[in-house]
């Protein structure tokens, strides 16, 4: 058995855990994206209820009907504030990701290019005893 040979299932564990931190990744990108999204929709959610606000308190408001507005803006802008904490980790946790994603890439590519080499050498080192018994053959 050639070294190359030793080290292929090293490199296979390699590959399947490049495959899997892979997957990891998307996952947490798809998170990202859902998370952006819901930011989006709050902030979208809380300008539309500004500006009912707006039209409302130009026409004439009550007092409870103005203090009810003040407290659920504030929740809505304590909601925003928690999805955007939100989209900020997960946007850590898609950086962490790719960095452990492309050390696992990176690692797996180096030992490919080591087995490779030593399969290319252990053919290489065949090829010439071979042609050695055939030139004493000759």
């Amino acid at each position: 058995m050639t070294r190359g040979q030793r080290l292929k299932p090293v490199q296979q564990r390699l590959d399947e855990a490049e495959r899997s931190l892979a997957t990891a990744l998307a996952t947490t990108r798809r998170k990202r994206a859902e998370a952006d999204a819901k930011l989006a929709e709050l902030q979208r959610y809380e300008a539309d209820y500004h500006e009912s606000f707006k039209r409302q308190a130009a026409t004439g408001l009550g007092s409870v009907a103005l203090r009810d507005y003040r407290v659920f803006l504030g929740r809505l802008a304590e909601a925003v504030r928690q999805q955007q904490l939100i989209v900020l980790r997960a946007g850590e946790e898609e950086q962490a990701a790719t960095r452990d994603w492309q050390d696992a890439a990176r690692r797996a590519r180096g030992l490919t290019a080591v087995v490779a080499r030593w399969d290319g050498e252990a053919r290489r080192a065949l090829e010439r005893r071979e042609q050695r018994d055939t030139d004493e053959r000759a």
